[in-house]
């Protein structure tokens, strides 16, 4: 008998640096969390690397150099949302991933297709301060310091003599030492901190020349600029100062510029649930401002216009848009066919077998199980799966999947939580060691995906 045991440690967050990447390491890194589906790993990891080989072009060829555009084609459950997850977390540069379905046409209610462009910048800009605040750490720690000490301990007047400067001198590295260790933490000081900016660009549905008028407004209002005293301990002093320290030691115009290159030269679009807004030749809804309008607003982004954001006018030339969709409902074929056009590869996801459920149960580094296992192992709980309970889990939602909507991996949520739901419940009172047979697993779910009504409404 195998057992499946897997002791819960936590291993730290792992900065993976994807910036000049190639094909094999970007299809590497997925693989961990990934299961299967390799042609559209292939594809995206070949996208990303032709934007790193544009950018070592020179700047004539480079502009001719256009990305090429992917739509993934997939079941619901695949594993497309999960590649655009773990793109986010590799990515250097910027991404952002956004529903099509929230979308609306020009002119009605709702967030237009150039807001994601101008998410796209919000996020570019944040990723250069975040950059800044890296490069330039031990300056805003000095800050930091200076300012918190100079509240605790005075500066000296001029002309002080230099046994009292000497004395001093003394104090402050004193101080400096006590803050480092934190003995200070919880003494209270009176700070000058910036009043809270409203960034109203942010809403997303608001036009860039509106939220500029509101922001002048708000200024003069309530005077924004302007420096308010507040008594806080050192420890919260720490923070606060941090972000004073960037608006000091920062320029915010050449943070724009940095954020402008990034998101121009590496932006990554993801455009989920695309086959909402498909409408078949059949349908009725072909007015709907949420549909066909969305798709003719979304043309000249994903072509190449000009988008007004808050950090100056961004060109979309050469942003990689990556669309994906279930087609349950429509197919490709739907959309109209500029847009097509303008999504030149096509990748079609697999479905999942009874196999690959059972790898995606077992083999990534945050699997199902390893989450269970961690979970309960705060109740002092050790799960131990069988190897062949692992299988059986594996075969029901297979069932579970072809009696009824395939859902995909989610199926094994479902199911997961069905089979250790008397055991989550009661974990408080159990202790040690707990096995999980196929004898459980069995009891638990075949009855239930024997009847096709109870596993429409259960599973």
């Amino acid at each position: 008998m195998h057992l499946y045991k897997y002791k819960y440690k936590d291993t730290g967050v792992k900065v993976v640096n994807s910036n000049n990447m190639t094909p094999k390491e970007i299809v590497e890194y997925l693989d961990k969390y990934v299961i299967g589906q390799a042609n559209a790993k292939r594809v995206i990891a070949i996208a990303l690397r032709n934007r790193w080989r544009r950018m070592q072009l020179d700047s004539t060829m480079a502009q001719e150099v256009t990305p090429k555009n992917i739509l993934m084609i997939g079941s619901t459950g695949v594993g497309k949302t999960e590649i655009a997850r773990r793109l986010a977390k590799m990515m250097g540069m910027p991404f952002i991933k956004v529903e099509a379905s929230k979308y609306t046409e020009v002119g009605f209610v709702g967030r237009d297709v150039e807001s994601m462009v101008r998410d796209l910048a919000l996020e570019a800009l944040s990723i250069a301060k975040k950059e800044a605040s890296e490069a330039n750490k031990d300056k805003i720690e000095a800050y930091v310091e200076n300012k918190i000490i100079e509240k605790l301990l005075p500066p000296l007047p001029q002309g002080a003599t230099e046994a009292k400067q000497a004395d001093y001198d003394r104090l402050f590295a004193k101080k400096q030492e006590q803050l480092a260790n934190g003995e200070l933490d919880d003494l209270k000081v009176e700070i000058e901190v910036s009043g809270k900016s409203i960034d109203v660009s942010s809403a997303g549905n608001v036009p860039p020349e509106m939220a500029e008028v509101q922001e002048s407004i708000i200024q003069v209002i309530g005077g924004m600029n302007k420096k308010k005293k507040k008594q806080v301990s050192v420890k919260e002093a720490k923070k606060l100062l941090e972000f004073e320290a960037q608006k000091e030691l920062f320029n915010e115009e050449e943070l724009k510029q940095v954020a402008m290159q990034k998101a121009q030269s590496g932006g990554i679009i993801f455009i989920d649930e695309i086959d909402k807004v498909a409408v078949s030749a059949n349908s009725n809804s072909r007015q709907d401002p949420s549909k066909e309008g969305v798709q003719r607003d979304l043309l000249p982004i994903v072509e190449g216009s000009s988008v007004k954001t808050k950090i100056g006018q961004l060109d979309t030339d050469h942003i990689l848009f990556i669309a994906a969709g279930a087609f349950h409902l429509s197919k490709p074929s739907d959309l109209i066919p500029e847009l097509q056009g303008r999504f030149p590869l096509r990748v079609e996801l697999d479905s999942l077998t009874q196999e690959t459920l059972y790898r995606i149960l077992t083999e990534p580094e945050n699997s199902l199980v390893k989450q269970y296992v961690a979970l309960l192992g705060v109740e002092d709980l050790e799960l131990n799966f069988e190897e062949e309970a692992l299988r059986a889990i594996a075969k029901y939602s297979a069932i579970a999947n072809e009696k009824t909507e395939d859902i995909g991996a989610r199926r094994l949520h479902t199911v997961m939580e069905r089979l250790l739901e008397d055991i989550s419940f009661e974990a408080d009172t159990l202790s040690g060691e707990v096995e999980i047979k196929k004898e459980l697993v069995d009891q638990k779910l075949g009855e239930l995906v024997q009847s096709e009504d109870t596993t429409r409404y259960i599973l």
